[in-house]
């Protein structure tokens, strides 16, 4: 098995500046592994810290101790470690990451705002609308929506850029036949159920810190 993503030792606490500089820690002492072709969920309670370690994976968040290792290029990077640049570039070529929110630029056409990564990495921006609109379709999203911004659509017609539930669990299959590892955080227990290889609960970590 070949590890694409490492968490060892990972740490993060956030300072309460409004607070007196209270010191909160949220991520402590966390260590698992994800290998190709592997979606690993991580469980735990509101607040126990599994939205923090997705953004310290994807770089938006930076370790206090530990580290965040993903496989790029051949070889494992260290993201707690790496300069701005190279997390750009790791990000680019190799990892992604999937709010749970809706947080679509206003005004940018619903095809437009999925097109926009496949830009980033290089695609033209004809054949990346072109993809984008096969993976609209297969999301069951109207051809008569792609031209409107997302913020416009209604409440059911949000979710639906959201998540396709049952075509989502069919893609992410698809992926983790192709080798992809994932990381997730999953509210749905069938749909837990069905793509978790292993479940990794965040508490255990801090019990035994």
């Amino acid at each position: 098995m070949t590890p694409m993503i490492e968490i060892v030792d990972a740490q993060k606490s956030f300072v309460m500046h409004l607070q007196g500089g209270v010191r909160l820690p949220v991520v402590r002492r966390v260590s698992f592994q994800v290998n190709a072709g592997e979606c690993v969920v991580l469980s735990g309670p509101s607040g126990a810290g599994k939205s923090s370690i997705l953004k310290m994976i994807f770089g938006n968040y930076r370790c206090d101790g530990g580290g965040i290792f993903v496989r790029h290029d051949g070889a494992l990077q260290n993201i707690a470690t790496s300069e701005p640049r190279q997390i750009l570039s790791i990000r680019r070529g190799t990892i992604g990451y999937v709010s749970q929110f809706l947080r679509a630029v206003p005004r940018v056409p619903t095809i437009d705002v999925v097109a926009e990564p496949l830009v980033a990495v290089g695609l033209g921006r004809d054949a990346a609308r072109e993809r984008s609109g096969r993976l609209l379709s297969c999301l069951n999203i109207p051809e008569r929506l792609w031209g409107l911004p997302p913020s416009t659509f209604s409440g059911g017609e949000q979710q639906r850029v959201n998540i396709a539930r049952d075509v989502v669990i069919r893609l992410i299959d698809e992926k983790k036949r192709a080798g992809v590892a994932m990381v997730a955080i999953v509210h749905d227990d069938e749909v837990r159920r069905v793509i978790a290889d292993r479940v990794v609960d965040v508490t255990t970590f801090a019990a035994a810190a």
